[in-house]
């Protein structure tokens, strides 16, 4: 290791980057790490914490909304975009900062660059134009949001990089795409007060997600004015003289906006880092192909995060990056594990699941409990808001092993993450049944489900 400049050395400043670097940088390891934008990468600076920013500014007009309810008056309200922004920026600034802290508190050597490699250890530093050698190296560049470019006008579109840049809030926007990031945004602009289209090619939204979670959040989302057309895609965006665009769907249907936002997939960040000429494979989608410890095709350089394709999470790529640790630097080969891993959906209604939909469950299980439950939270009570919540829990019945828990509702995310722990652990519906409620909560539900609604046998539903 001392005939090179550095033990490891990470491209790329985000999430799981970051967290390699700091923690082989605590173990003693000469560390060096490149990043060309800003420290954080998509998560901190245009991704998860900008957007539940946004997310808790939108939600606001409903809570005005339901004031009344609850004796308050409230007068006339405004919303302002550009103090949001400003406010937003300041909290990221601040996030980068102690991104950039922890990094060199631990003797990383910052490099504000992009690199690429020239060989299995050997990177240049391209604002510099100098070389450094590694005896490890460890790509975790991300990903970046899919603009077509087949699309006739795609250059007058954004993405979710540029929402978070827009000078001004658009009056009516259309959001392309049915993933949890398309449906977020969708729910974002219609909080803020934006003519809100969303224009999904497949059946229904959130594709991969259990079906009643699907039916309920789309349903809702109509309910509140949003309109939502499947079966379609854009044809093609042009500008007319007014600025607005003029927008025209695959089956004739043409509409005005002033905003269109693409939010149909992500794709990893491969061009120009040198992987091929060094030997490192990619798949067809560019993503870096890894095997089960993140080792790449070349036996010093590894990859964790979006930049592999795997599972797309941000916690995920951290863990990625603790596991590879463990085999590079502490003996001790360790896989990423991908089983049980709970996530959220920042709609509003809020989506929290963990573990099997009900159509997995099935290709696994011979017979399934399926407990569901829909009521209206008690926030919803007093002003008269119709919005339901549901919760879902899917047991092996032979097992009695609760292996699906999906929430629909305030506070979904933060149920998600504390049920994860429990079907972790592999915990039966004995257990839930068990344990005490806490009353009044929307989250007792899950402990009371005593009854199935109904059952599953060789994937046919019959009565309970």
């Amino acid at each position: 290791m001392a005939d090179h400049d550095y033990d490891l050395f990470v491209i790329g400043g985000g999430s799981g980057g970051v967290r390699a670097a700091r923690l082989a940088g605590a173990m003693g390891k000469r560390v060096g790490l490149a990043e060309e934008y800003r420290m954080g990468g998509t998560c901190v600076i245009r991704g998860c914490v900008p957007k539940k920013l946004f997310v808790y500014a939108s939600q606001f007009s409903e809570h005005f909304e339901d004031a009344p309810g609850y004796g308050w008056q409230v007068g006339p309200v405004t919303f302002d975009w550009p103090t949001l922004l400003a406010n937003k920026d300041r909290e990221i600034e601040r996030l980068e900062g102690l991104y950039r802290k922890g990094l060199t508190g631990n003797g990383v050597t910052i490099h504000d660059t992009r690199a690429h490699l020239v060989d299995a250890h050997t990177i240049r530093l391209e604002a510099t134009d100098e070389t450094v050698t590694a005896d490890q190296i460890l790509i975790a560049t991300g990903g970046h949001p899919n603009l077509p470019i087949d699309l006739p006008g795609h250059e007058l579109c954004i993405t979710s990089n540029g929402a978070f840049r827009m000078d001004e809030l658009p009056r009516s926007v259309i959001v392309a795409g049915g993933g949890y990031i398309a449906v977020e945004f969708a729910n974002i602009f219609h909080g803020l007060g934006v003519e809100t289209t969303l224009i999904y090619r497949g059946t229904k939204i959130l594709g991969g997600f259990d079906e009643d979670l699907r039916d309920h959040l789309q349903d809702t989302m109509v309910a509140k004015g949003i309109r939502v057309i499947c079966h379609q895609i854009l044809h093609d965006v042009a500008r007319r003289e007014d600025g607005r665009l003029n927008v025209h769907l695959s089956k004739g249907e043409q509409m005005v906006v002033d905003q269109v936002m693409m939010a149909i997939g992500r794709w990893p960040n491969t061009n120009n880092l040198g992987l091929k000429a060094v030997g490192v494979e990619t798949d067809l989608r560019g993503a870096i192909v890894v095997d089960d410890y993140s080792r790449t095709s070349v036996p010093n350089i590894w990859a964790v995060g979006d930049v592999t394709n795997r599972m797309q999470l941000t916690p995920v790529a951290i863990h990625e990056a603790m596991c590879f640790l463990e085999t590079a630097f502490k003996d001790n080969p360790t896989r990423p594990d991908y089983e049980t891993v709970a996530t959220a959906v920042f709609s509003q209604p809020e989506i929290g699941t963990v573990g099997l939909t009900e159509a997995q469950a099935i290709e696994r299980y011979g017979e399934l409990e399926i407990y569901k439950t829909e009521f209206r939270p008690m926030h919803n009570v007093l002003p008269d808001r119709r919005e339901k919540m549901m919760m879902k829990l899917i047991v092996d019945a032979a097992s009695r092993i609760v292996v699906g828990a999906h929430v629909i509702g305030p506070g979904a995310g933060e149920m998600a993450q504390l049920l994860a722990i429990p079907l972790k652990a592999r915990c039966t519906k004995d257990h839930f049944d068990a344990t005490m409620a806490v009353h009044p909560t929307a989250s007792e539900e899950l402990v009371t489900l005593y009854k199935p609604t109904y059952l599953v046998r060789q994937g046919e539903r019959i009565a309970a």
